[in-house]
């Protein structure tokens, strides 16, 4: 079915739409916004060019699709504790988001998705790489999925909140973890690994090496195995699309059948962004 207020380009075979025909720092209406939301469902990734957004428009924009996460380990943007500022200075060696991962996974209720706002990116480097997980789910040998079908996975935060990764993390990057967030109580919670996404009824795989740490029922050395093969194998170069990032670019991401990875090839350049994450459901 044709789009009637918006233009969606693929950029690639797998995910991935530019959005375009829209003004983000604008009231959108139902119809605008329902295509929107469309060709989100449809590319599980979306991105718009040439957006002037304030911070309370970005997180106007986040809340039609539901309320707003405050990250609970992340320093948030000043006056705003629903944005986290995603910023890597020339001297910084780290940067947020260098793994393969999806977002706060290890809450009871993960995101549904992020919207990332470009204020500042390199002439090159610093693209973002997403990965379809519905495709990685249906790739999968027949075997493979049924014995996937009724098993859980514990997802922890301890890789942020760890005092010793906290810190050694924090001496790398700008993008800091709080003090009072560095804890051995780890915030932990298990989630189907074939997950269904209520909004589309597609089902796709839910692991991630970043927060992912065992099989519900197994100890991580009797998963490991396996957690590697599914890693590894969601994020094959045919399932994935790369985003180049401009000043005011904007990339909303389905964090329920996605992952992404933030590239760390700009060294001695700065990268600023800011990002709004919506809260999502139990994972069913």
């Amino acid at each position: 079915m044709a789009y009637q207020h918006i233009e969606v380009k693929p950029i690639a075979g797998a995910l991935g739409a530019e959005i375009d025909g829209v003004d983000l720092s604008e009231d959108l209406g139902n119809a605008v916004f329902s295509e929107i939301q469309r060709a989100l469902h449809e590319n599980l990734v979306i991105f718009f060019r040439d957006q002037d957004i304030t911070p309370d428009q970005q997180k106007d924009f986040g809340r039609r699709f539901g309320t707003l996460n405050i990250h609970p380990q992340y320093v948030p943007l000043d006056g705003h504790p629903e944005i986290l500022p995603v910023l890597k200075e020339p001297e910084d060696t780290l940067n947020i988001g260098a793994a393969w991962h999806t977002d706060v996974s290890f809450l009871e209720k993960p995101s549904l998705g992020s919207l990332l706002y470009a204020i500042e990116v390199p002439d090159s480097g610093g693209d973002t790489m997403f990965a379809n997980q519905y495709l990685a789910y249906e790739t999968l040998s027949e075997g493979m999925r049924d014995m996937l079908e009724d098993m859980t996975a514990v997802h922890s935060d301890r890789v942020l909140s760890n005092p010793a990764s906290a810190k050694n993390r924090n001496e790398g990057r700008s993008t800091l973890i709080r003090e009072e967030a560095m804890t051995n109580d780890e915030i932990c919670n298990e989630h189907p690994v074939v997950r269904t996404n209520v909004d589309t009824g597609r089902k796709g795989l839910y692991v991630n090496a970043a927060f992912t740490t065992r099989f519900s029922g197994m100890t991580e050395e009797e998963s490991k195995p396996l957690l590697e093969f599914l890693y590894a194998h969601a994020v094959r170069p045919e399932f994935t699309c790369r985003f180049k990032w401009e000043n005011k670019s904007v990339a909303f991401w389905d964090n329920r059948c996605t992952h992404h990875y933030a590239l760390n090839d700009y060294p001695g350049k700065r990268r600023s962004m800011h990002r709004v994450t919506i809260n999502g459901e139990r994972p069913v």
